[in-house]
């Protein structure tokens, strides 16, 4: 066989690539390779509660697959289908499996829930039916459905019947007029009320549309906080060592300081009298060090170009004057 450095490095590169390439293309479709040894259920819903394909499929709160598929099935009595897959191999559903819809997060994302129940094996493939199946019920639509209701109730005309209906029954026993008087009441507080729940109503009408427009914004605010979490959890050891270590640290300096009061307190009392002396000429330091500068600045010049100094004396040798003839 030969070695590699003998091979074409043209036909070795080439296969590389594809390798590379392949392994890329697996890394992509892994969930389809799931799908291939996953066991593939169905489950049937009056209705679909907005649980869509790729939410998740729990046991007991345990993730065990991934919904597949949301559709209407056609027939006499047209039902949801949904179609699921279960990649865990030491669940097993029995005959009497039954399904549930629930809400994940408070922004109103789903999950089927899974009981299983029966003896024997739901075959795979197999449906769950009708009668062991339920939604839930969706919050954000009962208020949308009952701000809207509230829009169209005439409330004025709401309670002239209640005023009526308990005069109507004026004349009954006592605990069935003060019942109804009681209505009448209540009716007439909804009536000067109604400016009020309108506005309520539709304030939280528009907080649920908000809270759904921001899922994926709430969504990715609830991981980030877990994964804030999570890393002071994997911390926490550090930063309890640092905790002991500055409090060890602390008590170390109290006992130096305790066992070195004797000679420090004579030193910080030196220290303050040197401090003083120096408050007290201060304007004097402040004269001489402005003295100084021009001394300084001479000096740097004088010793500023190498190992030597530069100075000359004025004044050693007379000036030459030359001669002139005459008698």
């Amino acid at each position: 066989m030969k070695p590699f450095r003998e091979r074409n490095p043209v036909v070795v590169g080439a296969i590389g690539l594809v390798v590379i390439v392949a392994a890329l293309l697996g890394a992509f479709q892994l969930d389809r390779l799931a799908a291939l040894t996953g066991r593939a259920y169905q489950a049937a819903f009056h209705d679909a509660s907005g649980l869509t394909a790729g939410n998740e499929v729990r046991v007991a709160g345990v993730r065990v697959g991934t919904v597949t598929a949301v559709d209407l099935a056609r027939g006499p009595a047209p039902y949801v289908r949904v179609r699921f897959r279960v990649d865990d191999d030491g669940v097993r559903l029995g005959r009497d499996t039954g399904a549930t819809i629930r809400i994940k997060t408070v922004l109103g994302q789903k999950y089927l829930a899974l009981s299983p129940a029966g003896a024997g094996r739901l075959p795979e493939g197999g449906q769950i039916p009708l009668s062991r199946t339920a939604a839930p019920f969706d919050v954000v639509q009962a208020v949308t459905g009952l701000a809207d209701t509230l829009d169209k109730v005439d409330t004025d005309q709401l309670a002239q019947a209640f005023t009526t209906l308990s005069a109507t029954f004026a004349d009954t026993p006592a605990s069935v007029g003060t019942s109804l008087t009681g209505l009448s009441r209540l009716s007439k507080t909804v009536a000067s009320r109604d400016a009020e729940l309108r506005t309520l109503l539709a304030h939280a009408r528009t907080v649920t549309g908000v809270l759904a427009e921001r899922d994926e914004d709430f969504r990715k605010l609830v991981a980030d906080g877990e994964k804030l979490l999570a890393e002071v959890s994997r911390r926490r050891d550090a930063i309890h060592q640092l905790l002991v270590g500055t409090n060890d640290l602390a008590t170390q300096l109290s006992g130096l300081v305790a066992d070195n009061r004797a000679q420090l307190e004579p030193a910080l009392r030196k220290l303050r009298d040197v401090v003083a002396v120096l408050q007290r000429n201060r304007d004097d330091l402040e004269q001489t060090i402005r003295r100084m500068a021009p001394f300084v600045t001479a000096f740097a010049n004088v010793v500023g170009n190498g190992r030597w100094f530069d100075s000359y004396v004025s004044g050693l040798l007379q000036p030459y004057q030359p001669t002139t003839g005459g008698r």
